[in-house]
């Protein structure tokens, strides 16, 4: 019999394809040993990563869900404790629809609103409760240089992860002291990912791999900040390839 310790659930809030920020973090703490609860909105991606998880031999389990709605992050949170103690949850959810400002709707800015800012408060308010009590865990947020500058025709996004931004920074001094590492992961760059690829099918040929954000460095980056001791947190970090202009 190991004695090692068993290891925490993981969950991972906006996860489609493997090949997606999303499925990379997921697949980061998979391989290192945590069962893992991924979600989405698209069934068939979503069966799709689990079932490549499943193949490496690890526990996985995929929930369909809204990540703006309460109670469906309080299922979120749920079908990870059946695996194990919760001890990550990361809120991924959430696009970009660049437009200009006269053009946005104000069904589009809430819209953003409530895929970033709104999905976060709900996941903090269900991860939260079940790791204060055991004086440990870590909620991480992954944001965007946007919150940093507005750019044009980003307002509705770039207003949405700064709301995001400043519920992180809020919760990690509030619930650091109690043991919860709060962090927040700013991209900067285009992620070399399917949605890229899907919408902008020609980026990697113009700019070249190395221009682009590889989602299994990113995911390390997750594994990183998870791992850091209490004495050395880091609460926000930014991504970027060497070669973005920032």
């Amino acid at each position: 019999m190991s004695d090692q310790k068993p290891k925490g659930s993981v969950l991972v809030v906006g996860v489609g394809a493997l090949k997606g920020l999303g499925g990379a973090i997921a697949h980061r703490f998979a391989r290192g040993g945590h069962p893992v609860v991924i979600v989405g909105r698209t069934e068939s991606k979503l069966a799709a990563t689990a079932a490549a998880l499943e193949a490496e031999g690890v526990a996985v389990r995929y929930v369909l869900g809204n990540s703006s709605n309460a109670d469906d992050n309080a299922r979120f949170v749920a079908e990870a404790e059946t695996l194990a103690p919760l001890c990550l949850a990361v809120q991924n959810a959430g696009a970009n629809i660049p437009s200009p400002f006269l053009d946005v709707s104000a069904e589009r800015f809430e819209r953003h609103w409530r895929d970033h800012a709104l999905s976060s408060f709900h996941l903090a308010q269900a991860a939260l409760p079940v790791m204060v009590p055991r004086g440990a865990g870590s909620l991480f947020f992954t944001g965007a240089s946007a919150s940093l500058r507005g750019k044009a025709m980003f307002a509705p996004f770039a207003s949405a992860k700064a709301a995001m931004r400043m519920l992180a920074q809020s919760l990690a001094r509030e619930f650091g002291p109690q043991g919860i590492h709060v962090a927040s992961v700013f991209v900067d760059g285009i992620i070399d990912g399917d949605r890229t690829l899907e919408f902008l099918s020609h980026i990697k040929d113009k700019r070249g791999t190395d221009a682009l954000l590889q989602v299994p460095d990113m995911a390390d980056a997750y594994w990183y900040l998870h791992h850091q001791r209490p004495s050395a947190w880091t609460m926000e970090m930014d991504l970027r390839p060497s070669a973005e202009t920032f």
